[in-house]
């Protein structure tokens, strides 16, 4: 008997915390998707695998106000740097991964 009541415990158990599991999963990502029409969400270029052309790259360059962008390279880190003009002024650029774009 008190085996039976031990099994029948624990069997419980189990199905509790199978319910609780699934009430617990997402049913898919929960997090934001990062912005990429304007604006940034880091202050400084991300290191990370970028799947940006050097066109691409360009492109969300000058969609920021930067014009005459050049000399654009692809970084170990994974980060499109370059050269471009924003306001009259020369300024180092750069892309990371996420879209991020910076100058200084």
């Amino acid at each position: 008997m008190y085996k039976a009541s031990v099994y029948g415990a624990l069997a419980a158990c189990f199905a509790a915390s199978a319910v609780l599991a699934q009430e617990a999963a997402q049913s898919g990502p929960q997090n934001q998707a990062v912005r990429t029409d304007q604006g940034n969400n880091s202050n400084m270029p991300v290191k990370g695998a970028n799947s940006f052309t050097e066109t691409e790259a360009k492109s969300r360059i000058e969609s920021q106000g930067y014009t005459q962008v050049g000399g654009l390279q692809k970084g170990q880190d994974g980060v499109w740097r370059g050269t471009a003009y924003k306001d009259g002024k020369p300024v180092q650029v750069s892309v990371d991964y996420q879209g991020n774009v910076n100058g200084q």
